[in-house]
């Protein structure tokens, strides 16, 4: 196989694989104080193969709780190889519902010629609290659940509804990935990204069928376009939700 050859099945490898925004805390649910102190991961990625992209400093990281928003401004930026990501702690001090939460600077992706803008979320129960976990939290597009996005177990059915601009986006794609860290193999590359498509209510449902992180995205073409080089170019906004699922000890 010659070097041209080679690089057009990586360049179309790399276009196959979906793009993640990743916000992922070092706990979904709180039961004790000890856990209080939540790490927070920031990251731009393709999860299930474990191909980082390049996360510039996100232009706001924060969490919404009890109905306001807070902004998170202690963010660390950490490498993998050449490829920056961001860390920030946060101390959870009273039981609620936080909603921890990015939206990135957008990437450009030259193989596609657009760039891509993934506003990210997940959802954390702390001491039980258990009410407002479907509460919006104001984003241009975000998936609102319609299953509790926490203590779930693996085999559970998560179900949400597709908002951009407060609307429900309908026959939109939802794009669905395992973040992979245990080294699991695909069958085949057409695994890898699972996808289902948002009925007239902006409303999907996947059902997860092993215990990990999963990533949910739903990507729709935003109405603002962004001018690189003297060039108008269309922006990917993507709506991601991260949920964690576990099994029985």
């Amino acid at each position: 196989m010659n070097l041209k050859l080679l690089l057009v099945l990586s360049l179309l490898a790399s276009v196959a694989s979906a793009h993640f925004g990743v916000v992922i805390p070092s706990n979904s649910t709180i039961d004790d104080p000890s856990q209080a102190k939540e790490k927070i991961t920031y990251k731009f990625t393709h999860p299930f193969e474990g191909m980082m992209m390049n996360l510039d400093k996100p232009i706001e990281a924060g969490v919404f709780v009890n109905g306001k928003k807070e902004i998170i401004s202690n963010l660390v930026e950490k490498k993998d190889g050449k490829m920056s990501y961001y860390e920030a702690e946060y101390n959870v001090k009273h039981p609620g519902i936080y909603q921890f939460y990015m939206d990135p600077k957008p990437y450009f992706e030259p193989a596609e010629n657009i760039f891509i803008r993934h506003i990210t979320k997940t959802v954390v129960d702390a001491y039980g609290y258990g009410e407002g976990w479907d509460e919006q939290i104001g984003l241009k597009t975000e998936i609102i659940p319609l299953t509790r996005p926490y203590a779930l177990y693996k085999g559970n059915i998560f179900s949400g509804k597709v908002l951009y601009k407060g609307k429900p986006a309908k026959n939109t794609i939802v794009e669905v990935e395992y973040l992979n860290l245990k080294g699991l193999k695909a069958p085949g590359e057409d695994y890898i990204t699972q996808e289902v498509k948002t009925n007239e209510f902006g409303e999907f449902s996947f059902a997860m069928p092993l215990a990990g992180w999963w990533g949910f995205s739903a990507l729709s073409q935003d109405d603002e376009k962004i001018k690189k080089d003297g060039k108008d170019y269309p922006v990917e906004i993507g709506a991601v939700i991260w949920v964690e699922t576990k099994d029985y000890k």
